[in-house]
């Protein structure tokens, strides 16, 4: 295989986004696409039914790449489309150059973009760093075959994050055979306000222009990162002194974080270590009528619920009081422990599967690029 790199911006041109306005977002047209819609963090598209530049369409089999806030590059497959800002569509017009052997070379760039991003509040990559990045370039030959290989790693990932999301449902089964219906309170169980089952608090954003607040060790949780049961690693972290001095407070080991506000709102997460968040975020440290792990899976079999009473036009809220004033119905303790016991045995299928893609299939797919240029 050939031994050589090349920039980015030597294979092709990188059309970028729209802004968007907010009164452009309508319910009729073609659906604008955002970076949450690539990541799969919203499910509240907006439409724009007007003209538009040809250069901002997009179609199936388009690579885009979103290079603020949240560094990605993804195949776009779900129709004729109009791309926001903060988003490139990559045009390949340049050089030599298979398209999935470029999906996966920029995959497997993006922790040096990342070394790359300025700004304090939203982070992103200049475009003339981004062209910059060099990515392995072996022959169109060699890059057909290294593309094949991850291709078939990619095929076993997918099969594991199949089991993953079959041991989901699993324990969703599972909490309805022991629970019933908690919307309709099916089992006929009593109702409690949530403010009864713990102590709660919000968070709070230390002050940016304060650079000895960031860049700690303490966990610092955006409501946006609120997507699995246990929360162990935020993007963000603060210091000792932004929580001794500003707004922010620190949260105990095994309290729940909930989200407040707009597509974030009512995701939630069970702190591995004391933790901070910021103000989109509510926090309850439960007391000794509730689990935890029951009160998640409770509120999950909720959440649609609860999110159609949320206040706004623009943009859709919850406060703290509403949520401690919701209702939920109550089980014997016993049976909320035996039900956390449960997903802890099936958690511990899920952590193997998840070691498994992490340090198997992902270093193999990042070796194989690697190998693109070593061989």
């Amino acid at each position: 295989m050939s031994k050589s790199y090349i920039k980015l911006g030597e294979l092709a041109s990188y059309i970028n986004g729209y802004a968007f306005k907010p009164k452009d977002r309508g319910s009729e047209g073609l659906p604008i696409i955002r970076i949450q819609d690539l990541t799969g963090s919203s499910n509240d598209k907006g439409f724009y039914k007007g003209t538009y530049p040809s250069k901002i369409e997009i179609n199936n089999g388009d690579v885009l790449i979103s290079w603020s806030a949240s560094l990605g590059v993804y195949v776009w497959n779900n129709g004729k489309a109009l791309l926001n800002q903060h988003i490139f569509k990559v045009v390949f017009d340049k050089g030599e150059i298979d398209k999935d052997y470029f999906v996966y070379a920029v995959q497997f760039s993006l922790h040096r973009m990342r070394q790359l991003t300025h700004g304090a509040t939203m982070k992103h990559v200049v475009k003339k760093d981004f062209e910059n990045v060099l990515i392995p370039y072996p022959s169109l030959k060699d890059q057909r075959k290294v593309a094949h290989v991850l291709d078939k790693l990619k095929e076993s990932i997918n099969k594991k994050m199949d089991e993953l999301t079959k041991l989901d449902e699993l324990i969703k089964a599972r909490f309805v055979e022991m629970f019933g219906d908690p919307v309709q309170n099916s089992l006929n169980k009593p109702m409690v306000k949530l403010e009864s089952l713990g102590n709660w608090k919000s968070g709070g954003t230390p002050a940016r222009s304060n650079p000895n607040f960031y860049n700690g060790n303490i966990n610092w949780f955006s409501a946006g990162e609120l997507n699995s049961l246990y929360l162990s690693k935020s993007k963000e972290k603060i210091t000792e002194e932004a929580v001794q001095k500003s707004s922010t407070k620190l949260f105990a080991k095994g309290s729940m974080l909930i989200g407040m506000y707009d597509t974030a709102a009512f995701k939630m997460g069970i702190l591995k270590e004391s933790s901070c968040a910021n103000q989109a975020c509510a926090n309850i440290k439960v007391n000794e009528k509730v689990n935890v792990v029951w009160l998640y899976y409770e509120l999950q079999a909720m959440k649609e619920y609860f999110l159609n009473q949320r206040h706004g036009v623009r943009q859709k809220n919850l406060t703290l009081k509403m949520i401690k004033k919701f209702e939920i119905p109550i089980f014997d303790l016993n049976l909320q422990n035996k039900f956390a016991n449960f997903v802890q045995q099936v958690d511990k299928s899920k952590f193997e599967n998840i070691v498994y893609l992490n340090k198997t299939l992902s270093s193999k797919i990042l070796s194989q690029l690697g190998d693109a240029i070593r061989d």
